[in-house]
């Protein structure tokens, strides 16, 4: 069996995970500080990477399924923490209805509809329904935080899924599958390099009042780390000449900052920690991919705008 760029790929990041995990296991054994945060995040990242990687080796209705409940997840997050009238009981459910056929578009390639149904179809029809209860009362806060957390939670989670689709190019045989791995791989990542340089090097706080963890040190090295790791990745898995390579390793980390920060001051606003407890180590689904709802819709428009 001849091994595609594709699954150098994934060995590599499995490999990264292994080492990983064995920094972990010599920090745990030798620190006095209590690590057990990082141990579960390390016990994760084993799950989550086993996941993605069954879904990438089984096919594409497999990882749209596997997207699909992803987001259906975030969003079930998101109503339990967004308050919600008795009223709006019912229009959850059509929003609930949207997450199947948003991906029928994905799985279908059928870009017109995937680009239209919830920022157009939806966002119109979400209102129609809740006025059906004629309660008025907290009407506009209502549909605003359905709508929002639709977009959030779907629209945006469902480009990621939309990578998948894309046919390989003459630059890259990888082609969809490729660029999926890219843009989770360095998401991911990311966060974990601004996690890591503001843990060893943070001092300035660079938006204390929505993240007061988040300093210009990690968000700055952080974007460095992930700029030249898309300079050695993008000619394994990607089209990218050097120059879009470049765009895309600073528009992946600053994006997926954007992204996390926005989450960050939903849930200060919300007055909770975490959207969930589904991944330890980490909170809920919402929480890993915060960053994502951000780079996965500006990635994809940005890789079709100039290869597709």
């Amino acid at each position: 069996m001849t091994l595609l760029p594709i699954h150098w790929a994934l060995i590599g990041i499995w490999g990264l995970l292994a080492a990983a995990s064995v920094l972990v296991l010599w920090i745990s054994s030798r620190s006095k500080k209590n690590v057990t945060e990082l141990v579960q995040r390390t016990q994760s990242w084993w799950v989550m990477v086993a996941v993605f990687t069954l879904a990438f080796l089984v096919g594409k209705t497999v990882s749209v399924v596997v997207f699909a409940l992803v987001s259906f997840l975030a969003l079930k997050e998101y109503f339990s923490m967004i308050p919600t009238r008795r009223a709006d009981r019912r229009v959850l459910f059509w929003a609930y209805l949207a997450i199947p056929v948003q991906y029928f578009w994905v799985y279908d390639s059928y870009y017109g509809m995937f680009a239209v149904f919830i920022p157009v179809y939806m966002f119109l029809f979400l209102p129609f329904a809740s006025l059906l209860s004629q309660q008025t009362d907290g009407f506009l806060r209502a549909v605003g935080t359905l709508n929002w957390g639709l977009m959030l939670c779907v629209f945006s989670i469902s480009h990621a899924a939309f990578l998948l689709i894309l046919p390989p190019t003459p630059q890259s045989s990888a082609g969809g599958p490729g660029l999926l791995l890219f843009l989770v791989f360095l998401t991911q990542f990311n966060d974990v390099a601004q996690y890591t340089w503001g843990k060893l090097f943070g001092r300035r706080k660079i938006i204390p009042g929505v993240s007061p963890n988040k300093t210009w040190e990690g968000f700055l090295g952080g974007v460095a780390t992930t700029f030249v790791l898309a300079l050695l990745t993008a000619p394994l898995v990607t089209p990218f000449d050097l120059a879009h390579a470049a765009a895309a390793g600073l528009l992946i980390p600053v994006a997926g900052f954007v992204g996390d920060v926005t989450v960050s001051a939903l849930k200060r606003d919300l007055g909770v920690k975490d959207t969930g407890s589904l991944i330890p180590g980490h909170g809920g689904i919402l929480d890993r991919i915060d960053s994502l709802t951000f780079t996965a819709p500006l990635f994809f428009h940005f890789t079709r705008y100039f290869y597709y």
